[in-house]
């Protein structure tokens, strides 16, 4: 038999814990445009979405490994050619617990939220989740997996 404190756990759900107002970029947008609008936010990835569709999502690491590291120009390259096209996401009515498995698994800090008809809600991310009750010590495990160091991106120094 569970007890209260699971029982509560069990219906906490993505959209009680994740941001609400996510800020987009566009892939047209210079690199510099995309890290000026992550510092403004206060936060480390963008979704990109063009003609009403995500197409990928920018970080400040791919923007530091990918681009700047690379040689290339801030002012003047593009989200496109940096960003990630690959867009992990979860659900705005799944568990938190498949959140943060979903964020260990793939090593990531932060998954875009959709509701059930496939259009973007929100953003969780492992700060959301630790400032939910009884969460610190699974936020922690998620953490120490996705400190890791990590090998280049894509291949790339």
């Amino acid at each position: 038999m569970k007890n209260a404190q699971q029982e509560e756990k069990a219906l906490v759900i993505i959209c009680d814990a994740m941001t609400h107002d996510v800020e987009l970029t566009a892939p047209d947008a210079t690199l510099q445009e995309a890290a000026s609008r992550m510092k403004d936010c206060g936060v480390g990835m963008l979704p990109v979405g063009e003609n009403d569709r995500l197409v990928g999502v920018i970080t400040d690491r791919d923007i530091t490994v990918r681009a700047v590291a690379r040689g290339m120009d801030p002012k003047s390259s593009r989200v496109r050619d940096a960003m990630t096209p690959q867009v992990l996401y979860c659900f705005e009515d799944q568990p938190i617990a498949e959140a943060a498995q979903m964020m260990e698994k793939k090593v990531v800090r932060r998954l875009i939220v959709l509701n059930r008809r496939k259009r973007m809600v929100g953003m969780i991310s492992l700060d959301d989740l630790a400032r939910l009750p009884g969460e610190a010590r699974r936020v922690g495990e998620v953490l120490e997996r996705v400190a890791e160091p990590r090998p280049p991106v894509n291949g790339q120094s």
